[in-house]
């Protein structure tokens, strides 16, 4: 495959996809090797889809990111990709993705969809709206987390979805934030909804959905029904890693002029990869059985 193309796929970004997969753990569905294979398909789709998704922003795009400090440097603003082989390329993916889909459930083949058409109209119209824009973002995490678990038959937890949306509302409002510190006066010019937020209302926002996903996370790990499901109440020593989790990419949101980019942001900083690994080897250990 020629390097401008699988460039033009942001493969560093199918670290969002992990959320498919959070199913299997949450839902003890490791002990069955169909699930487990279902999963793998579900989340290589969502990665083809997902890849669809991006190359049609950056069609979208094309103008706005040639103005753009970093985003110029793309296949498609750079012009090493022409348009035509880009819009091609981008069916060539979604037509592959959705057969796949269709090896695991016809749910997720809806719920690819679904997100399919969600994120063409965000990228020609509903960006361009104020909060909302970070709710589609938000939304497209949860239907990850639906097509690995409701899509494969796996009861999806409702504490699950509810820190599922916290995540990315912190995530989502973060990135706007960045995004005003880095293109400074310019922010218009490449998103127009960035007009309408500023580092101070951000900062609020994001201080609601990190309280909001520290709550929803410590209560699910004390609820009768998770201790029922895993069979352990031992989870709320998990707690610490997610309070230093988000304190920590507060701080790199604010020092270090991170938190545009949450993919590439988790495997720079060692602090979050290293918390991130230890919150997942401590769930692991305390839930399998």
């Amino acid at each position: 495959m020629n390097i401008e193309l699988f460039r033009l796929m942001r493969p560093h970004q199918w670290v969002k996809n992990i959320f498919v997969l959070t199913g299997l753990l949450f839902g003890h569905a490791w002990h069955s090797p169909l699930l487990i294979l279902q999963a793998i398909i579900t989340f290589v789709a969502f990665c083809l889809v997902s890849s669809t998704v991006y190359v049609i922003n950056d069609i979208v795009d094309i103008e706005q990111d040639k103005n753009h400090p970093t985003k110029r440097n793309r296949p498609l603003p750079s012009g090493k990709i022409q348009i035509n082989t880009a819009a091609i390329f981008a069916g060539i993916l979604g037509a592959t993705g959705l057969l796949l889909a269709a090896m695991a459930s016809y749910k997720v083949v809806i719920i690819l969809l679904i997100y399919g058409v969600m994120n063409v109209a965000y990228s020609l119209k509903l960006k361009h709206i104020v909060i909302l824009d970070v709710f589609i973002i938000a939304t497209g995490f949860m239907l990850r987390i639906l097509a690995g678990t409701l899509g494969l038959g796996i009861p999806p937890s409702q504490w699950l979805l509810l820190c599922g949306l916290m995540v990315t509302l912190f995530l989502g409002f973060s990135k706007r934030r960045a995004e005003i510190i880095a293109l400074s006066d310019d922010k218009s010019a490449h998103r127009k909804v960035l007009e309408d937020y500023s580092p101070v209302l951000l900062d609020k926002m994001i201080v609601v959905t990190a309280a909001g996903l520290i709550m929803s996370y410590s209560l699910y790990t004390m609820n009768p029904e998770t201790i029922r499901i895993h069979g352990t109440a031992n989870l709320v020593y998990t707690v610490p890693f997610v309070i230093y989790g988000v304190f920590r990419y507060i701080f790199l949101l604010h020092h270090q002029s991170s938190g545009g980019d949450p993919s590439k942001d988790l495997v720079r900083d060692p602090h979050m990869l290293t918390v991130l690994l230890l919150w997942l080897i401590t769930t692991i250990a305390l839930i399998a059985r």
